[in-house]
């Protein structure tokens, strides 16, 4: 018993940050702004969520720090693509490179410092919860207001949603930020709670897979709690089956991961009748009003 609880909580350890920047990132794909710079945002809400927890000794601070790092990106992000009209995919990247960078040199005196975990109660720390709770919070606003039915026309028909007397930009940006939001606390999870500590590039990759779990789950909140809690399983998976000496090469178990991620997004694209069902018919398309 005591085995399946510490597997169990390593899986939802492993999952959290997946879903917390997949949720914010389902969020702006719904307004129809197609941000692949979640990987930057969640590297720079790592180093300053772990650099704000080091000089002050409180998690609290440090989570708003990463909150804080991450909607900063976001605004970038945010004027460059909406206001300035710039490329989203190219801007999205850009903004990765520009995080993993900048977060190296903010971080290259944290390298080896000890780090302040984030409290918990048999393991179990509040982000764990808060990250269901925010993906029902997040179901319930998409699908059971009128502020999240004006965000899904604004992602499915913006000259329709603008001629209605609805600010376009106004809302993306908002939609923009909290998905920065989301990733910058994820990333400070990582910091904080995951692994304690900073280390360059610590996020591995998981702010793309979050961007693939959000068509994994169709733009559906809840479909993300599955898929996320299936690619942590996988991930802590590959790393228990290298203690056992299989021989199989543990270059191949650290890539399980994301090659299962390529053949869900394969498996997934495929179901055409589902991705023209829930793909916001604006997504990534730039809107400029009529002045």
């Amino acid at each position: 018993m005591d085995m399946f609880y510490a597997v169990a909580l390593t899986i939802m350890t492993a999952a959290t940050p997946l879903l917390l920047a997949a949720v914010g990132e389902l969020v702006v794909e719904r307004s129809g702004v197609l941000n692949l710079g979640v990987e930057g945002m969640m590297i720079m809400g790592a180093v300053c969520g772990f650099g704000a927890a080091f000089y002050t000794g409180s998690t609290g601070i440090g989570l708003i720090a990463s909150i804080a790092a991450g909607v900063s990106m976001s605004l970038l992000f945010g004027f460059l693509t909406l206001t300035l009209v710039s490329n989203q995919v190219a801007t999205g990247l850009a903004l990765t490179l520009l995080g993993l960078g900048l977060s190296g040199l903010i971080g290259e005196g944290f390298v080896g410092q000890p780090g302040v975990k984030l409290w918990s109660v048999a393991g179990i720390d509040p982000l764990i919860p808060g990250a269901i709770l925010l993906t029902a919070a997040v179901s319930y606003f998409l699908f059971r207001s009128k502020a999240g039915l004006v965000i899904r026309a604004v992602g499915d028909s913006h000259v329709s949603a603008h001629s209605l007397g609805y600010n376009v930009i106004a809302v993306r940006y908002l939609c923009v930020m909290f998905g920065g939001a989301c990733a910058g606390l994820a990333g400070g999870y990582l910091s904080l709670a995951y692994t304690p500590q900073w280390v360059e590039n610590m996020t591995a990759g998981r702010g793309w897979i979050a961007l693939a779990l959000v068509v994994f789950a169709s733009w559906l909140p809840w479909r993300a709690v599955v898929g996320a809690y299936l690619f942590g399983a996988i991930s802590i998976l590959s790393y228990t089956v290298q203690t056992f000496a299989l021989g199989i090469p543990s270059q191949f178990l650290s890539s399980l991961p994301y090659l299962v991620t390529i053949i869900a997004l394969v498996v997934i694209s495929g179901n055409r009748a589902m991705m023209r069902a829930n793909t916001p018919a604006c997504l990534g398309k730039p809107f400029v009003p009529d002045r």
